[in-house]
């Protein structure tokens, strides 16, 4: 069965019941979500997927509410898919559509939807790259895309994301000289949030010093405090920067 004319309409048009009801067959139904990304390919290529990675603890969705507030500023439409633990009762995202995000949910500009990991390797969904497709067929220039809290091998956003950024926690300490594999290899932009607190400067210091990943070039460090705002402007123009180099390589 193919997916119907109308309901694609609607999806390029940028309505969010449809974008919903898309959102959740893609979740639901494997074979329905095969059949949506054949229909919204023609579409797809267009945004600028952002994924936004690093442990549990790193502060990444409050970083990512006031980074949409940034964007917002600028212009930009924005969809958030936020990749969250599964309840262990009903198997849905345990934090829903992000409470820390609600006060962006009712602007036109802005599109949240979490979804839940399910037991899926690699920090994101099963559904994330499909979901992804939808709303870059729905229009929206920016995608930020939440990774779960991930450890060091879950670094499936890599293929997802044209700019990948990591976020860390101050005071890694020792711990940095673990991070030479996994997800800092991956890193386009590496963030030190909660920077008000203890240790940030020296982790921050010790990211810097890090070598350059091979056949790359150093990414650059960001101290931020999402709670403030405070460095959020730099990280906006980072990831701008960034999209258009790496379009103009591909």
């Amino acid at each position: 069965m193919a997916v119907d004319i109308e309901w694609l309409r609607r999806i390029r048009a940028g309505e969010r019941r449809a974008i919903a009801r898309a959102i959740t067959a893609v979740e639901n139904d494997p074979a329905r979500a095969q059949m949506l990304r054949e229909a919204v390919a023609p579409h797809v290529g267009r945004a600028h997927v952002v994924g936004i990675t690093g442990p549990a603890g790193a502060g990444k969705s409050t970083l990512v509410n006031a980074l949409v507030g940034e964007l917002l500023v600028r212009g930009h439409t924005i969809a958030v898919v936020a990749v969250d633990p599964s309840s262990p009762f009903t198997g849905g995202a345990v934090l829903g559509d992000r409470i820390r995000m609600a006060e962006h949910q009712a602007n036109e500009r802005v599109f949240i939807r979490s979804l839940a990991a399910r037991g899926h390797a690699g920090g994101l969904s099963r559904a994330t790259a499909p979901v992804i497709d939808v709303l870059d067929a729905a229009g929206f220039d920016l995608i930020l895309v939440e990774t779960v809290g991930a450890g060091q091998s879950d670094v499936a956003i890599a293929s997802l994301a044209r700019t990948r950024i990591v976020v860390y926690p101050p005071g890694l300490g020792d711990e940095v000289q673990a991070l030479k594999a996994g997800m800092l290899e991956i890193a386009d932009i590496l963030v030190v949030n909660k920077a008000d607190l203890p240790g940030a400067d020296r982790t921050a210091r010790d990211l810097l010093a890090m070598p350059v990943r091979r056949g790359g070039n150093k990414p650059p460090v960001l101290k931020t405090v999402s709670t403030t705002g405070e460095g959020i402007a730099k990280l906006a123009d980072a990831i701008g920067m960034h999209g258009v180099a790496a379009e103009r390589i591909a």
